[in-house]
């Protein structure tokens, strides 16, 4: 890469790391260079600076050796198959240099990574879905909220599945440079500025989060297809024939989470669907997913999306071919 001033961004190569988590947040930081030159100086590194092979089979040359040149002012740490079993040097690596940088960012299970390091420890953090019970689990001294799309959590910030570096490195551009800054190169790159970070991993999470006992798939199931009936935990623990308290104690112990959050989940993920696949109007949509009223799907998508209904119809809705 070009020799550039300004502010070092600079990114973790490992063996087995996902290549999208590299090029997102590097194409973003890049973006804003080109278009505000001096800003950035955007370096790779790897353990010993040899080459590393991506895990979809890339061969990536870093620009240097973890180590070389002064403490970065952005230390990205991208994930891959490369994070569950990494480098011990790589951990010894980012314990004692990571706290150095201004900002430490991690894309997807790049969050293990930091996490192994200590640098996560008393913070709250995400990762990808698939992830998000194992770093709890291993790291018990980790706030970890399986939902957002990144959280930011004082100078550490983490984000969940590949493109979600994409959105939180265009944060980070917009407070370095201002908005219209992050909005032109979100626009080079396609994609909006910016998706709440608090947007969530909806729909993979809900098929993870599938029972194992029949009864309770079956309550799932109904769940889903019947969003705007009655879905208090009494109701459906009648369904599943079992008294509230033990359907409610078994509802989490096979999903991980509440029927009521669950519920709430499925909801939003109907009139997500809704809005972004048919012209019906905000309350018929609110009706159809069980909210009862547009104000109360409003507060719903507010809380977990960051946007109202129409500001997310507006965003996410295909425009329609000419």
């Amino acid at each position: 890469m070009a020799q550039r001033t300004g502010r070092t961004v600079l990114v973790l190569l490992f063996d087995d790391v996902q290549s999208l988590d590299v090029t997102g947040p590097v194409e973003v930081f890049a973006g804003a260079e080109t278009h505000t030159p001096g800003t950035y100086r955007i370096r790779t590194a790897s353990l010993h600076g040899a080459p590393v092979r991506t895990s979809s089979g890339l061969t990536v040359v870093p620009d240097q050796a973890l180590g070389d040149g002064p403490a970065p002012d952005t230390l990205v740490v991208p994930g891959g198959q490369g994070s569950r079993n990494p480098d011990p040097r790589l951990i010894g690596w980012l314990r004692e240099h990571g706290p150095g940088a201004r900002r430490l960012v991690s894309v997807c299970t790049g969050a293990i990574l930091l996490a192994r390091a200590g640098l996560l420890d008393g913070r709250r953090a995400t990762t990808h879905w698939a992830y998000s019970g194992r770093l709890a689990r291993d790291h018990p001294a980790v706030d970890v909220d399986p939902d957002p799309i990144y959280i930011r959590d004082g100078k550490v910030s983490t984000s969940a599945g590949v493109t979600s570096g994409i959105d939180l490195s265009l944060a980070l551009v917009e407070e370095d440079l201002g908005r219209d800054v992050a909005l032109t190169v979100a626009r080079h790159l396609v994609v909006f500025l910016r998706r709440p970070g608090n947007q969530a991993q909806f729909s993979a999470q809900l098929a993870a989060q599938t029972a194992r006992r029949e009864p309770l798939r079956d309550v799932q199931q109904w769940i889903t297809e019947h969003p705007g009936a009655d879905l208090s935990v009494e109701s459906l623990a009648a369904r599943a024939s079992l008294s509230p308290r033990h359907f409610a104690r078994a509802f989490r112990a096979e999903t991980g989470t509440t029927p009521g959050r669950y519920v709430d989940r499925v909801r939003l993920e109907h009139a997500r669907r809704l809005l972004e696949d048919t012209g019906d109007g905000v309350e018929e949509v609110s009706r159809a997913s069980g909210y009862g009223t547009p104000e109360a799907m409003r507060r719903a998508f507010v809380k977990a999306l960051g946007a109202s209904p129409a500001e997310y119809r507006r965003r996410f809705r295909p425009v329609p071919a000419h």
